[in-house]
């Protein structure tokens, strides 16, 4: 019997073990700011209107923008929010505030938390975007889905760039409605 569960005990010691090197080895243990396709924070006061914030996401080609109120982050805007709460409403872009549709205190993450737990909580909340803060408490960058997709394909980049043409119907070589 006491054969039985030492053994049992070194597998799971085992399993264990080789589940920290897989993540060890496709670099799921350095921390997320490492990532060499982090986005820089875009960043606005929550007093700007909803059309100022969307303008800014549009002009830098980003999907969320972080919030700060007197130089301190409080929250973050989505297109998320705009899809949920802008469109299709009666709402007034030039007078409602983005302070009101932004979602306050969401999750972050510290520049030196290991990418693992960006993951974790993406998957476990639904979250596109996780905002990076400094030792200050100051957001620095975000890290979105599309920069840690972006970082596996090039850690991988034998497997992920060397595939033959699949699917039949190809990859579309424009962005929109992706």
């Amino acid at each position: 019997m006491n054969n039985e569960i030492i053994e049992e005990e070194e597998r799971i010691a085992e399993e264990r073990a080789l589940a920290e090197m897989r993540l060890a080895m496709a670099g799921l243990h350095r921390p997320v700011g490492e990532l060499p396709t982090l986005a820089a924070a875009l960043t606005c006061e929550c007093s700007a209107t909803v059309r100022q914030a969307i303008e800014a996401m549009q002009r830098a080609r980003t999907g969320c923008l972080l919030i700060l109120d007197q130089g301190h982050f409080v929250g973050i805007f989505t297109e998320r929010d705009v899809l949920y709460k802008v469109a299709a409403q009666e709402v007034d872009l030039d007078h409602l505030l983005v302070g009101a549709l932004m979602t306050p205190q969401p999750e972050r993450l510290h520049v030196d938390d290991d990418l693992v737990y960006a993951l974790n909580q993406m998957s476990v909340g639904g979250y596109r975007y996780i905002p990076l803060l400094d030792d200050q408490g100051r957001p620095t960058r975000v890290v979105s889905e599309r920069s840690i997709v972006d970082a596996l394909a090039t850690l991988f980049a034998q497997d992920v760039f060397n595939l033959p043409p699949a699917p039949p119907l190809g990859v579309p070589q424009d962005r929109e409605g992706a």
